[in-house]
């Protein structure tokens, strides 16, 4: 979730907007708003499409999976997923397998 945080303040710097414009147009304090930015709060759908629109950006561009935001519990389940389908002898896309 700290790659989050740190892309919202990359962008919204690089739009020259302030903390304190953010908040307003999201309805917050300035303080929750910080927050968000130093990954204090858990940032949801809700707030991530709120500031992604803001921002005039996707929500993808803040936040992904791609950019290993919550990594941590998706990867051990991509790891299951992929136990389960070698047990179940189920086709694995080439794609998707990992070279470590």
């Amino acid at each position: 979730m700290k790659v989050c945080g740190q892309n919202i303040r990359k962008i919204r710097r690089s739009k020259d907007l302030t903390q304190e414009y953010m908040a307003f147009e999201m309805g917050i304090s300035q303080k929750a708003y910080s927050d968000i930015e130093n990954s204090k709060v858990k940032i949801n759908l809700e707030i991530l499409t709120k500031i992604s629109d803001i921002l005039d950006i996707r929500p993808s561009d803040i936040c992904s999976i791609s950019h290993k935001c919550g990594m941590d519990e998706y990867e051990d389940k991509y790891h299951s997923l992929l136990e389960y389908m070698k047990m179940n002898n189920i086709s694995i896309p080439r794609e998707y397998l990992k070279k470590d």
